[in-house]
């Protein structure tokens, strides 16, 4: 049995790709996807994916400057597992509330350890980006992802209030060396 990856978005994961977002769809998360659009044209897809003309997270207002992103996929086998992003900088938005990565596994493989693997290994892609220190937010009530981002080393600096517009954040630093 091989070991999970790390890979950039690809076709031959299409159909995992889809189960996921099935499950993500029925928690009520990535309504903003729209399946059968992806599903018509997942080259496209992939290719805005890969080329960053696309992102796997909620739009921003048009008043959130947009940074450089890259996008990486967990997989084992032919499976599809979670998602991680890699912001090349911070603008004032992920400052607070963003961070300079994030990560996200699909429903039906949480629970199995794949967050502390995904986090471990995206950190060394993140250095290749020349990002010493990474700031990593995370949900103050979701106690698992907290749990993940301790684990690897994540040192609290603080947590942001909730507002209007955005939720409250707790926001760690990891060191990418």
């Amino acid at each position: 049995m091989s070991a999970s990856k790390l890979v950039k978005p690809s076709i031959e994961f299409k159909d995992s790709y889809l189960e996921a977002l099935d499950e993500f769809h029925a928690e009520g998360r990535y309504q903003f996807l729209n399946r059968d659009e992806i599903e018509a044209d997942f080259e496209g897809f992939i290719a805005d994916l890969n080329e960053g003309r696309r992102h796997l997270h909620k739009p921003y207002a048009n008043w959130v400057e947009p940074v450089p992103e890259t996008i990486l996929w967990l997989v084992k086998e032919e499976k599809y597992i979670g998602v991680f992003n890699i912001r090349h900088r911070l603008n004032w938005h992920l400052e607070k509330w963003g961070g300079h990565m994030n990560f996200v596994i699909r429903p039906s493989m949480r629970g199995k350890g794949f967050g502390k693997k995904i986090l471990q290994k995206g950190m060394p892609f993140t250095c290749h980006f020349g990002i010493d220190r990474a700031l990593i937010t995370v949900d103050p009530m979701n106690k698992e992802a907290v749990r993940i981002v301790e684990f690897c080393g994540g040192e609290l600096e603080d947590e942001t209030a909730a507002t209007d517009k955005f939720p409250a954040r707790r926001r760690y630093w990891l060191s990418c060396n």
